[in-house]
């Protein structure tokens, strides 16, 4: 559902179930993609341009107000609250939560299954990880890998267990991915 106050780019794309709030702009080449999950977007939100919006069953994306999503950023599956800065190239994946008035900075991820708390910024290219969420410098791999691999990323995405085989995962990606083979454009 688009309202009469929301823009959307030509070259955007729209695509399942999708619910803008008024006054959203989803600028060009933005893909908001509801494969097999809700995308629900709050008032006045600007999704920049390249930005990649994934809804998922299990993980739909629930966007509050007064949000802007920078250029080339990454939201799988996740909650945004209101108020929250997520800047370019900013990742936020599967069951994490970005507390209100949080800050994503440039190149940031906040990994599956964490929880940003309300008011807390992440820094150019961190990693937030945890509930709640733990601040880590792209050099800290061994400490960050220490709550890493509780959040059960392979669970989380692909419905797999820690150490299934990549041939298995992609198998079952390639037909996900597949359903849209028949697809039809629709003016």
């Amino acid at each position: 559902m688009v309202p009469a106050s929301a823009y959307v780019a030509p070259s955007a794309v729209l695509c399942g179930a999708v619910t803008l709030g008024e006054r959203v702009r989803v600028l060009h080449s933005a893909v908001l993609t509801a494969e097999d999950g809700e995308i629900w977007i709050g008032d006045d939100v600007v999704i920049m341009e390249n930005a990649l919006v994934r809804g998922r069953a299990r993980h739909p994306i629930l966007i509050g107000s007064s949000v802007l999503i920078g250029p080339h950023a990454h939201l799988n599956g996740t909650t945004v609250e209101d108020e929250v800065f997520i800047a370019t190239g900013a990742s936020l994946f599967p069951g994490s939560v970005a507390g209100r008035g949080s800050e994503l900075r440039i190149n940031s991820v906040l990994h599956v299954n964490s929880r940003l708390t309300a008011e807390t910024t992440v820094p150019i290219g961190w990693i937030a990880a945890g509930d709640p969420a733990q601040l880590f410098p792209p050099d800290q791999h061994e400490e960050l890998w220490q709550v890493q691999a509780e959040l059960d990323f392979p669970g989380t995405v692909y419905g797999v267990p820690r150490g299934t085989p990549m041939r298995t995962i992609m198998a079952r990606q390639v037909e996900f991915y597949g359903a849209h083979r028949d697809d039809q454009t629709m003016s």
